[in-house]
């Protein structure tokens, strides 16, 4: 197969996809590396020749290699994940309204261009966690706990939309789920709001409901490789973010598996068939995580 990865100088020495690209060249498959906003692209060769099986994307929220994946979508070309699901989540707002919609349990979300705006808030909804709508890796998250710490240095969005949501009280750790070819990896780790506590990441059990809510961001979005970060309130868990292609970080083989479902997903094509398993490249190995759908 012959693939195109868009990754952003923010990635570039990154395991994820640095590793996954090494990966799927040692399995004999051609991969190039485009480097949006990092060189001039001719997009009638880079875009529309179609000599590519599958455009995926790794880059920051707010840079433009969506663009180029969009724009590849358009002329029909293979997206890893879907462009127009990695739309809908790198909108933080977006997402809160889909999400919302969709019945899955997130916090209530308030949008505003400048920080101060949030003062109408009830003060009774406070503690807030206000970050930028087109944030990602924790990019400008805070903990505001009263209206008059709103205006604080690092308040603005640079010109974005901001996005707040009432924190929700728990243990300071937060639960990553990572979803890896139709399956369901558990981890946990400091949440970036309490950078007090003791560093802490591991892998743990999936709970029936998290993992219930975590395959259902997936139907809901439209995504076939993603991380949900979820944090355990009193009333149960809570979705507070959802991510496209994010770290996998301990995902049990992660290199090996996300290559090979980069694999199947270009195979299948834009509406995600079913993949044979004669799939050129060799699969990794079996492990016993959650299956999206029912079935260890």
């Amino acid at each position: 197969m012959r693939l195109c990865f868009l990754v952003e100088e923010q990635y570039r020495h990154d395991g994820m996809p640095v590793d996954v690209i090494r990966q799927l060249t040692a399995w004999g498959h051609r991969v190039d590396v485009v480097r949006p906003g990092g060189s001039l692209l001719k997009l009638s060769e880079t875009v529309r020749s179609g000599v590519h099986d599958a455009w995926i994307l790794k880059t920051v929220s707010g840079g433009p290699g969506l663009t180029l994946l969009e724009a590849a979508a358009t002329v029909g070309l293979t997206t890893v994940n879907d462009a127009r699901s990695i739309r809908g989540v790198r909108d933080k707002a977006l997402a809160a309204v889909i999400a919302e919609s969709h019945g899955l349990p997130v916090p209530v979300t308030y949008a505003a261009a400048r920080a101060e705006e949030f003062a109408e808030i009830p003060a009774a909804e406070y503690p807030l966690v206000v970050k930028p709508a087109d944030g990602s890796s924790g990019r400008a998250v805070r903990l505001v706990p009263s209206p008059d710490r709103l205006t604080e240095a690092g308040a603005e969005a640079g010109g974005g939309m901001l996005i707040a949501q009432p924190y929700v009280p728990n243990s300071g750790i937060d639960l990553k789920v990572y979803c890896v070819d139709g399956e369901l990896y558990a981890t946990e780790r400091c949440s970036p709001l309490h950078p007090d506590r003791p560093a802490r990441e591991r892998q743990v059990p999936l709970t029936p409901e998290v993992a219930a809510i975590a395959a259902e961001v997936g139907t809901v979005y439209g995504l076939d490789l993603y991380g949900v970060d979820i944090v355990l309130g009193a009333d149960g868990p809570v979705l507070v973010d959802v991510n496209d292609f994010p770290s996998f970080r301990q995902v049990p083989d992660a290199v090996a598996r996300v290559a090979w479902a980069v694999l199947r997903l270009a195979h299948a094509g834009p509406s995600r068939p079913g993949v044979p398993s004669s799939l050129p490249g060799a699969g990794p190995g079996a492990l016993l995580p959650v299956r999206v759908g029912g079935g260890a």
